[in-house]
């Protein structure tokens, strides 16, 4: 009896140690922003401010336009999360229930995407958008401008289709009876409409976790953003941005200020966590089950 008693106490230990270790860097990362000048990186170390000190943040405000920056995550974040969800839904139906020549390879094609790390593909994505017709100044064949890369759509076109997004969806959607999907075609249902009307009700916590997943990832892009923002500074986002306060900023101050703006930067990401939290963890749960 003893030794089954002590084995919750040991999980809540180990479950309480990782909460803590999880923790700390972000608790650290909030002090710091209100550190004043000299009190970051110095011998001892302390975690706690002598002061709470709020220049940190104006000092972002007034290094960064932040409202340029914001709109710019917004948009990209926006697009890329809708166009995942949409993409996910329709390709997981259409590969967990309809029945066509070459689904399987089609499938194994989606599951070949997820091997390769995305930045492999950022090169040609980005000579793509150089050469797009019609656009920034290029030609019908391309040539003469800067394409695509000098609008907000640049930051966005990499990622509006996710394979792992796909095959998130199409696992979850095999195990909807086909029972249910029969019945509403028998009523004069149309693919479209019961992919709307029940398969999509069924796997909103799913949707809900892929949305979340695509949100932290898009929100939190640095590399595809800064490239594009070398061919134009107006689509530099917030992560691109706050990188660049180490460059413009008093060496004494640059790491409390850079801290403050990364607490501003996170802020949408852990307001929206928040307010979905439920339904993320029931759609990983659900996810699993499937």
């Amino acid at each position: 009896m003893n030794r089954r008693r002590g084995v919750p106490w040991l999980s809540y230990l180990v479950v309480v140690a990782g909460a803590v270790l999880t923790a700390v860097p972000f608790l650290d990362m909030v002090m710091t922003s209100f550190k004043g000048p000299g009190e970051s990186g110095t011998l001892p170390y302390r975690f706690l401010p002598e002061a709470f000190d709020l220049s940190n943040y104006r000092a972002a405000f007034h290094q960064l336009d932040l409202p340029l920056l914001f709109r710019n995550s917004v948009v990209a974040t926006a697009v890329i999360t809708g166009s995942v969800l949409l993409t996910s839904s329709l390709a997981g139906y259409a590969l967990a229930k309809l029945r066509f020549p070459g689904r399987d390879f089609v499938f194994r094609l989606v599951l070949s995407t997820m091997m390769f790390p995305p930045f492999l593909f950022f090169v040609p994505h980005f000579l793509i958008l150089v050469h797009w017709p019609l656009a920034g100044g290029n030609d019908l064949f391309g040539r003469g401008g800067a394409g695509l890369t000098v609008s907000v759509v640049a930051l966005a076109m990499p990622f509006l289709v996710n394979g792992f997004g796909i095959f998130l969806a199409r696992q979850f959607m095999v195990a909807i009876p086909d029972e249910v999907l029969e019945a509403a075609r028998i009523d004069g249902a149309g693919e479209f409409a019961v992919w709307w009307r029940i398969v999509l009700p069924q796997t909103g916590p799913v949707l809900v976790t892929l949305g979340l997943l695509t949100f932290v990832d898009s929100w939190n892009e640095y590399i595809w953003a800064l490239l594009v923002s070398t061919a134009d500074p107006d689509v530099m986002t917030l992560p691109v941005g706050i990188q660049l306060l180490q460059d413009y900023v008093d060496p004494s101050r640059t790491m409390p200020i850079v801290m403050a703006g990364l607490v501003l930067s996170i802020l949408p990401v852990l307001v929206l966590f928040l307010l979905l939290q439920k339904h993320y963890v029931r759609g990983v749960m659900l996810s699993g089950l499937k």
